[in-house]
């Protein structure tokens, strides 16, 4: 451990990463009146958003108390917010401004693994251009304060003879998405509505190098203590050139983020976190399916370990339930709305029973529906 170096325990990581995710306020913080959706979005930058249920309430469990479903929805109505393909071929709720800043960064290579995808689906570049070319009229006739929904979208498609079985429609919005054509915006009942993408000129762009490093300031801030290797793999990106982004960074700002060790591991986080506020906390936690607590990080051996992993990734299909966390630690999943033959929630082994009603209060207090 170098000079200036804190050393903390995992199980002080893990209660400083609850504060860092917006998950648990500082106690100086409770009276005050917390930051709205938009606030939320922001200082994340993008959260994991391919399902979208999930991602409305990872936003709210972070933002005020008394914050609704509702409320997350009428910032993307506002266009506060927007959702789109912004790294490692995933769907992240995002602002508009760090749209065009992350596909800036990602979308090359992200287009660039894609093509082999679309070489299979039949998706050549011609086949490409011409859905474009429909897309962009459709949109411009919509109407960025409208929209138009995927199903309409896949009809035009297929009235002009694109190839849009399977999953290929899927496949041409994410593609679309990536080169900055289109975007999900704001909604029309449950369903969300593609707009254009303003053109990378409507706006003074931000230098890439330059949105590097901020976006390294901010994932720190919101996610840290975490590794520069977590960073790389949540942004898309090859690990050498964000390991210079963050000493470029570092070298600039000297402040911007410190180092501290976890068990014997190398970590950064915005600043020197005050080891006396990070008591343990026996709350139950209850957090969405995909949730960043589980999500933003390579290695999550931190917060889970692979018994817990494979209660939240039961299967080989990448689908994240909704996680159980005490003390920061995973414990179990659980499900908003249970069917009749399924449990409300699946805990570890070991579990006191003093814990499991906790959980079941927890589940009955649950405000996002």
């Amino acid at each position: 451990m170098t000079s200036g170096t804190t050393e903390l325990s995992p199980d002080a990581a893990r209660r400083l990463r609850l504060r860092t995710q917006g998950l648990l306020l500082p106690d100086d913080a409770a009276g005050s009146t917390g930051p709205s959706p938009v606030d939320v979005v922001r200082r994340m930058v993008a959260l994991q958003g391919q399902d979208l249920p999930a991602v409305l309430r990872a936003i709210a469990v972070r933002s005020r108390p008394g914050t609704t479903i509702e409320d997350v929805r009428a910032a993307f109505d506002a266009g506060e917010l927007v959702r789109g393909w912004t790294q490692r071929g995933t769907l992240f709720a995002t602002t508009p401004g760090d749209l065009a800043a992350l596909l800036s960064l990602t979308a090359e290579r992200v287009h660039r693994a894609g093509r082999r995808n679309r070489e299979d689906e039949g998706l050549d570049d011609t086949v490409v251009a011409h859905a474009e070319a429909v897309a962009r009229e459709a949109l411009a006739a919509s109407g960025n304060n409208r929209g138009i929904t995927r199903a309409a979208m896949v009809e035009l498609w297929q009235q002009a003879g694109i190839p849009v079985e399977g999953q290929r429609g899927y496949h041409l919005i994410g593609t679309l998405a990536v080169q900055g054509v289109l975007h999900w915006a704001g909604f029309a009942g449950a369903q969300q509505l593609m707009v254009a993408t303003p053109d990378a000129g409507a706006v003074p762009p931000e230098e890439p190098d330059a949105a590097l490093r901020r976006i390294a300031r901010s994932y720190f801030a919101s996610r840290g203590p975490a590794t520069v290797d977590d960073f790389a793999w949540w942004l898309g990106l090859p690990k050498t050139p964000v390991r210079a982004a963050v000493a470029a960074l570092r070298e600039a700002e000297p402040d911007a983020v410190v180092d501290v060790v976890v068990d014997g591991r190398a970590m950064l986080v915005d600043r020197v976190p005050d080891v006396s506020v990070l008591a343990e906390t026996t709350d139950v936690l209850l957090v969405p399916g995909f949730d960043e607590i589980v999500m933003a990080y390579q290695d999550r051996v931190l917060v889970a370990d692979a018994e817990a992993m494979r209660l939240v990734v039961p299967f080989v299909n990448g689908i994240f339930r909704p996680a159980v966390l005490v003390d920061g630690r995973l414990i179990g999943t659980w499900r908003r709305a249970p069917k009749r033959d399924e449990e409300a929630f699946e805990l570890l082994p070991g579990v006191s029973a003093r814990t499991r009603k906790a959980v079941e209060a927890a589940m009955t207090a649950w405000p996002h529906g």
